[in-house]
């Protein structure tokens, strides 16, 4: 059964657009989004960006240049957008795109079997994903993923989570060399950048750096060697502060002026960065630091499993308890186990 889908030709979006000027304004300038982060760690913060030095609204920008090298987006890109708008990565890049003239197809609600519908559909030709929409696509039977035709994707991008190296294997092997990662926040302090290609042979990692230098430190902030765990901080990347927060803004900020999302990772001899967890995620039990994202990792790769959170839980012997709360692919399976 066919998913029902808004048609793109609707006649109020047309008079809306229609009731707009074409000439631009007398007072038009560029400006910068502020969005709020972090909400999963504690109260949102605004992060605050400073306007773009070049005021003309049809002045390129980092992302802009970002899409057009790294993701190869353009005036004939037909980019799918199956996450909501108030995240960063989703508004900014419909945003990009409409800059270089491309077409955006925004889901209402992200449904595993009406985004591969709306690939077919549409011819779209670029994307962009988090982890979870991977690991829905591949749950749905073989003969729903295989009806669909997704030969136009050329630029499959995602972020926003580590992604389960089985999961991403699995997508390539379906789609094709086409999945582009990368690691930034809406901070937009630093960006990691690695396609499949690179992916193949550096399995698990993020990339290397298109914008700041790495650096990884220890809890006294001393940069530590190749292959060590570390608070991932960049270097030279962009500008941005806390709204109202300095204390927030002094937390995330090295006293040589770097600056962390509070990610933990390591680089390897090539400058390939991967991601171990966030920091204010881990889990300490026994003394032992515990980090939720591997068991995750494992827990949604099992075929009965939708979903899956892994969170630390009070003991009186241990100081906390892993505990994980699993969403499963079917309720009726769902027993006292």
């Amino acid at each position: 059964p066919h998913v029902p889908i808004v048609n793109l030709d609707d006649a109020s979006a047309t008079a809306a657009i229609a009731a707009m000027p074409d000439t631009p304004i007398a007072d038009q300038r560029a400006g910068s989004d502020m969005l709020y982060s972090s909400g999963t760690t504690g109260r949102p913060k605004g992060v605050r960006l400073p306007l773009p030095e070049d005021g003309d609204i049809a002045a390129s920008n980092t992302l802009v240049m970002l899409a057009q090298g790294a993701f190869g987006f353009g005036p004939d890109s037909i980019y799918l957008s199956p996450a909501p708008l108030y995240h960063a990565a989703p508004l900014r890049w419909c945003m990009s795109v409409h800059k270089l003239g491309g077409t955006v197809i925004v889901m209402e609600k992200f449904d595993p079997e009406a985004a591969l519908q709306l690939i077919e559909r549409y011819k779209v030709n670029v994307s962009q994903w988090v982890p979870t929409h991977f690991t829905r696509m591949l749950k749905l039977p073989e003969e729903v993923r295989t009806r669909y035709d997704v030969s136009s994707l050329k630029s499959a991008v995602h972020a926003a989570a580590p992604c389960p190296v089985p999961v991403k294997q699995a997508m390539i092997d379906w789609w094709g060399p086409v999945l582009k990662e990368y690691y930034a926040g809406t901070e937009g302090n630093g960006f990691t950048f690695i396609s499949s290609e690179d992916w193949l042979t550096h399995q698990g990692s993020v990339g290397r750096s298109l914008l700041g230098t790495i650096r990884i430190c220890d809890e006294e902030g001393k940069e530590v060697p190749a292959r060590t765990e570390g608070t991932v901080y960049f270097e030279g990347g962009g500008k941005f502060e806390y709204h109202n927060d300095a204390s927030k803004t002094k937390e995330a900020t090295h006293p040589q002026g770097w600056t962390t999302l509070g990610d933990v990772g390591w680089v390897d001899e090539e400058g390939f960065l991967y991601l171990t967890d966030r920091k204010s995620f881990m889990i300490i039990s026994g003394g032992v630091n515990i980090y939720p994202q591997e068991i995750e990792n494992l827990l949604v790769s099992h075929p009965k499993v939708a979903d899956a959170a892994v969170i630390g839980a009070p003991c009186p012997d241990m100081g906390e308890r892993v505990v994980a709360i699993v969403q499963p692919l079917d309720l009726a399976e769902a027993g006292d186990a």
